[in-house]
């Protein structure tokens, strides 16, 4: 029993001095993995609350949109990009701008909105809708080529429907009537399988103008 007695003794002895040396180092792993916490809650609350911010201000931009103040809109959106420039909601309200420049037919400045979304939109699907967008403006700028090179520049993914049609719009500018048939074609077929996926384009528009240029009809402007 004595000898118990003493080994438990030199037990605790020797966790006291452990703890005497490494004692304050504990303290410290503490403190810093409390204010490791209370940092990372503390940033967990702040996305949180900007991105409510941003939600807040893209809301307002389409009310006022539907008031029909398109200047202020513009104004609003720029302001967003500058407030909350890495949201969604930014690249979101930049490609509602390029849509109001082009309703003014403003297509330089709709390609300069939907660049910047296309080339840095950190969602992929956001970045396909502005190239397959400024493919668009770019045919309506009389320039098929640079929207040919435009979507050449990405797969196309789900939006390979919509690819197709700007590919045939932009044969079709070009002369190529044969070719802008056959991508017309493998538009319809695409949006055939799409169901009720976003990129599901309007089929009936994108018939009418394969039936125009079958039955040799006058090909009506595009409008981006």
């Amino acid at each position: 029993m004595i000898d118990d007695y003493y080994n438990e003794q030199e037990q605790w002895e020797r966790v006291k001095r452990w703890l005497r040396e490494n004692g304050p180092w504990l303290i410290v792993g503490v403190i810093i993995g409390l204010g490791a916490l209370a940092g990372w809650r503390w940033y967990e609350a702040r996305v949180e609350r900007r991105h409510v911010e941003a939600s807040i201000a893209y809301n307002d931009i389409l009310q006022t949109l539907e008031r029909g103040d398109r200047a202020a809109v513009l104004t609003a959106i720029d302001e967003l990009r500058k407030e909350f420039g890495s949201s969604a909601y930014a690249d979101q309200a930049d490609l509602l701008g390029a849509r109001v420049h082009v309703d003014t037919g403003e297509l330089g400045k709709a390609a300069e909105r939907l660049t910047q979304v296309m080339a840095n939109s950190d969602d992929p699907q956001l970045q396909l809708l502005a190239r397959v967008r400024l493919a668009r403006v770019q045919v309506a700028q009389n320039n098929a080529d640079a929207a040919l090179k435009t979507l050449e520049g990405a797969e196309p993914g789900g939006f390979v429907a919509r690819f197709d049609e700007v590919r045939g719009d932009a044969l079709l500018a070009k002369g190529d009537r044969a070719g802008a048939l056959a991508a017309w074609r493998e538009a319809e077929a695409a949006a055939a399988g799409n169901g009720t996926r976003p990129a599901t384009i309007d089929l009936d528009g994108l018939r009418l103008k394969i039936w125009d240029v079958e039955s040799d009809g006058v090909q009506t402007p595009l409008k981006p």
